[in-house]
């Protein structure tokens, strides 16, 4: 074994330990924590350096141009944006397939209500990643059993929140530049500033900085074209942002209005329910895209709608108009508008989404000095 070997096997074992003990320690499911450990620890423990890759001669020069562009965006990330890089994606781990990870999304069917999960660090999260997909497969079809609306889908990268250093994979580096780019940002919006518990305030903060933040990278590095493509992108994200949260009122007042745990309670929610789906789903198929102009209409049209795939789009889609008016009120500044966000999200760690939404709602007074 060689020296640089048994190093990388000392950082396994004191990783896998780590968690290990967390597991033991801090969660009730610790057989589900020790495997996540067990696969984490050896994506981690097979971390190469970036540089040594690229200065491999057997590496090929698309995954050179790749691993550079990760590198040059966690630079801009730190620099430009002000985001806590750490030693997050200095690494690169080769997967042997391409999946990362399956995420498991849960609801009841007649009530907005997720199925949650508790973990170390992040706490009570309303998903449950998988790095076993027949596991993954599995626990979809013991929610389903128990009445549940259940969404299961692939991420290709993930978040240590810092705890470690977060490696680029091979499923990150699958997707377009465009998508690299906001990735890596997106990642290292996570490590820096991820209140437990708030994964729906953490999670679209995140999409808001990522795609603002790829949008200024490639402007800085002469691609204005790209650049208004990305904030094109955003600007239907946040339309459909706006449809998503309609579509959670909506049926959240018609659950309202009709409660109780009756049979016949029941039978009226899903009734208004489907109701309620029918008409989101004419939205998606005609009037919602003459709104947008980078996403195609087959692909609104086959969106799936139930309770399940509706938290797991609002958990990334929440607020995005309000992150736009802090980012406005900052001069456009996007490095000022994430330190406000953090400062006013550490001012109300509870519930920092909606101190974000009221501090970016206009004032009584400010409308009256507005209208004189």
């Amino acid at each position: 074994m060689t020296t640089r070997s048994r190093s990388r096997f000392v950082r396994w074992g004191a990783t896998a330990a780590a968690l290990v003990a967390l597991a033991i320690s801090a969660f009730p499911d610790t057989r589900y924590l020790l495997r996540a450990a067990w696969a984490e620890g050896s994506i981690l423990a097979r971390r190469r350096s970036i540089t040594d890759v690229i200065a491999d001669p057997r590496t090929s020069e698309a995954l050179r141009g790749k691993l550079g562009l990760v590198l040059a965006a966690r630079r801009f990330a730190a620099e430009s944006i002000g985001l806590d890089a750490r030693n997050n994606f200095t690494m690169y781990t080769k997967l042997e397939h391409d999946t990362l990870v399956l995420v498991l999304a849960g609801a009841r069917k007649d009530l907005l209500v997720p199925v949650t999960w508790w973990f170390p660090i992040v706490g009570q999260v309303p998903y449950k990643g998988f790095f076993d997909s027949a596991r993954a497969v599995s626990a979809e079809q013991e929610l389903q059993r128990s009445g549940y609306d259940t969404y299961l889908r692939p991420s290709p990268a993930f978040s240590t929140l810092g705890w470690f250093s977060d490696p680029v994979v091979s499923t990150t580096l699958e997707g377009d530049s465009s998508e690299i780019v906001e990735t890596v940002i997106h990642e290292l919006t996570h490590s820096t500033f991820y209140p437990p518990g708030q994964a729906v305030f953490s999670e679209s903060f995140a999409n808001f900085v990522g795609m603002h933040g790829a949008s200024r990278f490639f402007l800085a590095h002469g691609d204005s074209a790209k650049s208004r493509r990305i904030e094109a992108r955003w600007a239907d994200e946040v339309v459909l942002g706006r449809f998503w949260e309609w579509l959670w009122a909506a049926l959240d007042a018609a659950f309202r209005a009709r409660p109780g745990e009756s049979a016949s309670a029941k039978a009226a929610r899903l009734v208004a329910r489907d109701s309620i789906y029918r008409a989101a789903r004419d939205s998606l198929s005609h009037s919602l895209p003459r709104r947008l102009t980078t996403i195609p209409q087959d692909a609104l049209a086959h969106i799936r709608l139930d309770n399940a795939v509706l938290f797991a789009r609002i958990v990334y889609a929440s607020g995005l108009g309000r992150f736009d008016v802090v980012l406005a009120g900052s001069g456009g500044n996007l490095a000022r508008a994430v330190a406000r966000v953090i400062a006013i999200g550490r001012g109300r760690p509870g519930d920092p989404l909606g101190a974000v939404r009221v501090a970016a709602t206009p004032r009584e007074s400010s409308r009256t000095e507005s209208r004189k």
